[in-house]
């Protein structure tokens, strides 16, 4: 359903409408009204093309800190990704042509609803507005030219996000989601966001501290163990693969991987 211009002229985007706490608007505004497109007849963005911050969060899931052979951390591990990264749900990745070690990292986004500074933590899920899934895709080799993660993690077309976003009051009790990542069908991570070491309302708080948060910015929470640098052999994704991120009803995230040109 269209709702732009629906619910006030200046309504043009999603983003737009979390800044002004229209969600439950929406909801309203499509409640007993049919369909107007199938998915088939759009072409869809990441859930928010245009965060003002996206704030990643790495090695939040036990076994990815343990695959990873990292010590325990007292404080979260933070790295940013570029909003000119994002791809949506359908879109391809595109396979740098700098590398062969392409990874997938299956995630939950979170997206914030209401800002702040020096948020407490226990009040931070207040100011979620949602959930949606995640592909913080890595080119393993330029993440580890350092020990700073972003070059690895800023490559075109490497930041899936989709298809859609959740909103908190239909989600509810996050922590009850399953989280699983497919390559070509295979199951390759699985998990529960109950595991995270970090969560939600402490990466709120935490992030909140050192920097204002802003409707529409976006955190990612990290990703479980299972990626595939850390296989034996390591498995990277190739062109023609087909990478699927699944975090209970937030649905599906589907990307195919491609040739860049």
């Amino acid at each position: 359903m269209d709702l732009t211009g629906r619910l006030s002229p200046e309504f043009i985007s999603l983003k737009h409408a979390i800044a002004h706490d229209l969600l439950s608007n929406c909801n309203e505004y499509a409640r007993d009204k049919s369909a107007e497109y199938s998915f088939a007849d759009v072409t869809l963005l990441p859930v928010i093309p245009d965060p003002a911050k996206i704030i990643c969060v790495g090695l939040n899931y036990e076994t990815h800190r343990a695959e990873t052979r990292r010590p325990e951390a007292k404080y979260p591990t933070i790295f940013t990704r570029f909003a000119d990264t994002q791809i949506a749900h359908g879109q391809a990745i595109p396979k740098p042509k700098l590398s062969e070690k392409l990874d997938w990292e299956g995630e939950m986004a979170v997206v914030i609803g209401r800002g702040g500074r020096n948020i407490e933590v226990d009040s931070a899920l207040r100011h979620v507005a949602g959930y949606a899934c995640y592909n913080d895709i890595t080119v393993r080799d330029w993440q580890k030219h350092t020990h700073q993660f972003i070059p690895g993690k800023n490559f075109p077309g490497t930041g899936a996000f989709g298809p859609y976003l959740v909103d908190q009051e239909e989600v509810g009790d996050y922590r009850k989601l399953p989280i699983q990542t497919r390559l070509n069908g295979d199951l390759v991570q699985d998990a529960k966001l109950s595991d995270l070491i970090f969560p939600v309302d402490e990466l709120i708080a935490y992030c909140s501290q050192f920097t204002p948060l802003s409707a529409g910015d976006v955190i990612l929470t990290g990703t479980p163990g299972g990626v595939g640098d850390r296989m034996d052999p390591p498995t990277y994704m190739n062109p023609g693969d087909l990478i699927e991120v699944e975090v209970g009803l937030l649905g599906t995230l589907s990307n195919r991987v491609e040739i860049e040109t």
